[in-house]
């Protein structure tokens, strides 16, 4: 009897205490079925899992971060019919946890209860990065040098300070004090010398509480472009903030009112220390949404309506730049904002082809995004910059602070005063290095085009490329590791699993990405 009843103790508990470690071999493309043969088992994942949407009970999680597909692929071509499948069934719910957790969040050692293929139940984890700790520090915008002048550009969702309760931005005081006070949290972390926001109320009293609200907060003085609009009005424009202790004005705003009106516009700023220039471009497009006829109907491709009105836009971006060079005595442009538009589609594709450099793509691969939709991650805020200022640009960065959060922090629907959520946008931050070619001249004979990767032991070893920089990201462009890279012989502190890689190497003021194969 003793030992029947020993056996029957064994058969209750041996399948709960048990743990199966697994590895899938292919996450980059994984979906939810392959989990399929450890149904009703507990399992621990060998490898990080990413939240890719957040709701109130439960979080939908995968191995890979979910992104928008004609950000990282051509717009209703194979691969993005491919892309859309592998996105459907990459998601799985996780249920049992219950304080709050982001989009971008990314688990280690995450062991689950497999309740089905679609259904997880969360029973532990080692490690998790991604949280709102994690991002109290601003991202350095100093990948390839120091900056001396951090330009950022941040939608603002409808800022609104006077004509209250229209039904779009703030219903009332309360709200809109909300709204103010957790946009300025962000605003003063980030001390930007010059901002370009876009969505803040026409008129200049909206721009007008900026400045002198970062004035107060930084302890340096802000002041606002007055660009003549409107008196007041609950709608919106762009407009630019910037710090009169490093930077002027040069020449008069320039509005470009093709399309929607308002919201694109041209200014020169000047350093007060060099006297060196640049152009700034920010830029509000027309929206994806409602029905449109005609070439801007929505054409089934991912391009959403009004993508012929965008790309109309954007050539209008080029033509009022290529119009005003000489007006401003500088060609250098650096072109952001609020696009409506993924990186792959044509809007970007027209300023990509006019000579601009997409900025997210050159220093993150395909890992970048701003703004996440129905929990797919993609950038519709850009920063572009032409050939002459490119050697200038130290880096950029998109600050999750918005992107990544639950709606329900916002300022209408919570008392939360905190920089999270103080919009749907992230702000997006570029270094300028203005006047100088970043160069390291203590290292002539580094170059990327020279540089070598090799692999040992799964390990990169990147050689030729001494005081460096190096971005690794898969195919899907899940960021794996990136650092500085020092020694003529430089072994990536980073172990490998089968699969392809993108290698991204910054030297001096060259760069060159690289495909490698573990296998």
């Amino acid at each position: 009897m003793k030992k029947n009843l020993y056996i029957v103790l064994l058969m209750v508990v041996a399948p709960l205490s048990a743990q199966t470690h697994v590895t899938f071999p292919h996450p980059d493309t994984w979906t939810a079925a392959e989990l399929a043969p450890y149904v009703g088992q507990i399992i621990t994942f060998d490898q990080p899992v990413y939240v890719c949407n957040n709701y109130y009970s439960s979080l939908t999680v995968s191995l890979h971060r979910i992104m928008s597909p004609t950000n990282q692929v051509l717009p209703g071509s194979t691969a993005y019919t491919n892309l859309l499948t592998l996105n459907s069934n990459a998601g799985v719910a996780l249920s049992g946890l219950s304080d709050y957790h982001r989009m971008g969040e990314v688990f280690t050692g995450l062991t689950v209860k497999v309740n089905s293929t679609g259904s997880l139940t969360y029973i532990s984890h080692t490690a998790l990065v991604g949280t709102r700790d994690d991002l109290q520090a601003v991202p350095s915008v100093d990948m390839r040098d120091t900056h001396n002048l951090l330009v950022c550009a941040l939608n603002c969702e409808y800022y609104l300070v006077e004509n209250l309760g229209t039904g779009y931005g703030p219903d009332n005081a309360a709200q809109s004090t909300r709204q103010h006070t957790k946009i300025m949290d962000a605003l003063a972390r980030i001390r930007a010398d010059v901002y370009g926001f876009m969505e803040v109320e026409q008129g200049q009293s909206a721009l007008r509480k900026l400045a002198e609200s970062l004035s107060a907060s930084t302890g340096r003085t802000y002041t606002w472009v007055n660009d003549g609009g409107s008196p007041s009005g609950s709608y919106v424009k762009t407009g630019y903030v910037y710090c009169t202790d490093v930077v002027r004005t040069y020449g008069e705003l320039q509005n470009n009112n093709t399309g929607v009106s308002n919201r694109k516009k041209l200014q020169a700023f000047e350093m007060l220390s060099t006297g060196e220039r640049f152009i700034f471009s920010i830029n509000h497009f027309k929206a994806k949404s409602g029905s449109a006829l005609g070439a801007d109907a929505d054409q089934g491709d991912g391009q959403g309506s009004y993508n012929h009105s965008r790309t109309i836009e954007a050539q209008s971006v080029l033509s009022a730049y290529h119009g005003n060079i000489n007006y401003f005595g500088d060609e250098d442009i650096l072109i952001m904002g609020d696009l409506n538009a993924y990186a792959k589609e044509d809007p970007i594709r027209t300023l990509t082809d006019g000579g601009m450099t997409d900025l997210h793509r050159f220093f993150h691969a395909d890992s970048s995004y701003s703004y996440t939709f129905h929990g797919q991650a993609g950038y519709l805020d850009h920063a572009l910059c032409n050939a002459t200022l490119l050697p200038q640009v130290t880096g950029m960065a998109a600050y999750h602070i918005n992107s990544d959060e639950s709606d329900s922090y916002t300022y209408d629907k919570s008392s939360d005063l905190t920089m999270f959520r103080c919009s749907d946008h992230d702000p997006v931050l570029v270094g300028l290095k203005l006047g100088a070619t970043i160069i390291d001249n203590s290292i002539p004979d580094a170059s990327a085009a020279n540089a070598s990767i090799t692999v040992t032991g799964g390990a990169p070893v990147i050689r030729y490329a001494d005081g460096g920089y190096f971005i690794i990201h898969t195919l899907t462009g899940l960021l794996v590791a990136q650092g500085d890279i020092s020694g003529a012989e430089y072994t990536v502190p980073h172990t490998l699993t089968s699969g392809l890689y993108i290698v991204n190497i910054y030297v001096e003021n060259t760069s060159v990405r690289r495909k490698v194969r573990i296998l």
